[in-house]
């Protein structure tokens, strides 16, 4: 547990510290946002502040990580790494696409086919390699199964399939806090709320793992490294929290496509190796509401030949367009980020509770 408090603890003074000189640095260089021309028009005087602020969070995440394994002198673990790995690729990704923007001056980066394959050839290599890694009882960081509260046994996946499921997972979260990513604090908050579940979540499966030498195995979970795992997360929560202090309303820096893409991908690399697949479409449940909004509009205004079901895609445009103020669509969108949370992680309590 030393571990964990250690990791959160430093993700949280690396991010709430680092993001200052971080702004700093970037308004010197002049590295700002260009905000979209056919957004609100509030959004306007959003243009220029500085973005890739994702970079903090990341790098807080990973410092607080091998900062916690030296200190207690404990080996990192191949879930660790792996899904460090995810994180660290899908900022890449997601910092080519802002420094895209910023060197040729526009709103858009790069193409959506380019970020699509980029993410899909991650999430492939990072699937393939999660099947990989078994330790002393055969367990490898991921498995073929498809999950919610934990494996389904009758749904066994046969490996290519496998891999493709966790790419899409992937792929699919990336861009669902990319989507989200559109107001002061509203995916930086709602992503901290879902970390925090996690780091509850992998904190209960470390005290009813199966690695352990328990009474009844039947309830417990057959996960690799969960104290790991639960180390990330904290330190996750904990650097979303940090970043959170500058990136609420006004924010003076925005996490970027190098912040919101690292998230997504990570969020579902979490839920992956937590054996907690299906749970996050409830866990997350803000995510998937904001990429729902999207396809939407875009199926609604191609069937109607132009006529828009909301007012503005993603639906948190939507709500500002009827006149609620920016900073109420984000507290009322966390809010429902957090029962969202609070209830998946009521149901994955649950469902032991009523193996017992």
């Amino acid at each position: 547990m030393k571990t964990v408090v250690g990791a959160g603890i430093v993700a949280l003074l690396i991010a709430l510290i680092g993001t200052r000189f971080w702004i700093n640095l970037l308004v010197k260089r002049q590295y700002g946002q260009f905000v979209r021309s056919d957004g609100p028009q509030s959004h306007s005087v959003k243009r220029g502040t500085p973005t890739m602020g994702g970079v903090v969070i990341v790098g807080a995440v990973v410092v607080a990580y091998a900062v916690a394994h030296v200190a207690t002198s404990t080996p990192p673990t191949a879930s660790g790494l792996l899904l460090l790995g995810l994180m660290l690729g899908a900022s890449f990704l997601g910092f080519l696409d802002d420094w895209s923007k910023i060197s040729q001056q526009r709103s858009l980066g790069l193409s959506p086919r380019a970020k699509l394959i980029g993410q899909a050839v991650l999430g492939f290599a990072f699937g393939y390699l999660a099947l990989r890694f078994p330790d002393e009882r055969g367990i490898t960081p991921a498995s073929q199964y498809v999950s919610f509260l934990r494996d389904i046994q009758w749904v066994k996946l046969p490996i290519i399939l496998a891999i493709l499921w966790m790419t899409f997972l992937i792929t699919a979260y990336s861009n669902a806090v990319n989507l989200t990513d559109g107001l002061d604090g509203l995916a930086t908050g709602a992503s901290g709320i879902v970390f925090a579940a996690y780091s509850l979540i992998n904190i209960w499966q470390r005290n009813q793992w199966c690695g352990d030498d328990i009474e009844i195995q039947q309830l417990c979970y057959d996960v690799r490294n969960p104290l790991d795992l639960a180390g990330i997360a904290v330190a996750l929560a904990g650097a979303c929290f940090g970043f959170l202090w500058w990136n609420a309303r006004p924010a003076m820096i925005f996490m970027g496509d190098t912040g919101s893409l690292a998230l997504g991908a990570t969020m579902a690399g979490m839920a992956i190796f937590t054996r907690t697949e299906l749970l996050l479409t409830i866990m997350g449940l803000l995510f998937v509401v904001e990429t729902a909004s999207s396809a939407i509009q875009v199926g609604y205004f191609k069937l109607t030949h132009g006529k828009r079901f909301f007012k503005m895609a993603p639906i948190h445009h939507h709500f500002e367009l009827l006149g609620w103020d920016e900073i109420t669509v984000v507290i009322r969108f966390w809010i429902i980020s957090g029962i969202a949370a609070a209830g998946a992680f009521g149901l994955f309590y649950a469902e032991w509770v009523v193996g017992q």
